[in-house]
């Protein structure tokens, strides 16, 4: 390949480093094509999973800021970049990699940070976002209730003292 190609190639690893959320590098030996296909379906719409060479992805890592990456570009590498939930792409990986042993996830980057690749298998474990989401408006909407609940009681409880106070003043008021 000539000095141009790769150059060009560096410029566009750099750019999917840059304007993805996270990237994932795997060691994918083994696995047949039919199998990668099948892995990059896994992986959902939000993501792209490339074969790449060790030499011109880390100095595209490396022109992206990311520098946490270099001890992990060792054997046959594959990126997995992903530019939308990281989640749905880490469960992908995960599934994917539990029927295929020959996946290996060596670790990656989650919005600048360095994870290892059980910190991944962690990520791959949450819920997605929009379940998160859902369940803290539930959360807040229910201490909102609660809240209106309390608001609710204070003139409740104001009226039951006065009317029992009146009615123990108009027995007072009888008696005599």
């Amino acid at each position: 390949m000539a000095r141009p190609d790769k150059a060009a190639a560096v410029a566009e690893l750099a750019d999917q480093f840059r304007s993805s959320n996270a990237a994932v590098l795997t060691e994918y030996r083994g696995l047949t094509v039919a199998q990668l296909k099948t892995l990059r379906r896994s992986l959902g719409e939000d993501a792209q999973y490339a074969v790449v060479k060790n030499t011109l992805t880390k100095i595209a890592a490396n022109e992206a800021g990311i520098s946490t990456l270099d001890d992990l570009f060792n054997g046959p590498t594959a990126v997995a970049f992903i530019s939308g939930d990281p989640v749905t792409s880490a469960k992908g990986l995960r599934d994917f990699a539990k029927d295929n042993p020959n996946l290996v996830i060596k670790g990656g980057v989650l919005d600048g940070k360095a994870l290892s690749a059980d910190e991944f298998k962690k990520l791959a474990d949450l819920e997605s976002r929009e379940v998160l989401l859902a369940k803290l408006a539930g959360a807040m909407k229910s201490k909102q209730s609660q809240t209106a609940s309390l608001f609710q009681a204070l003139p409740s409880k104001f009226v039951r003292t006065a009317e029992a106070l009146r009615v123990k003043l108009d027995e007072q008021g009888g008696a005599e």
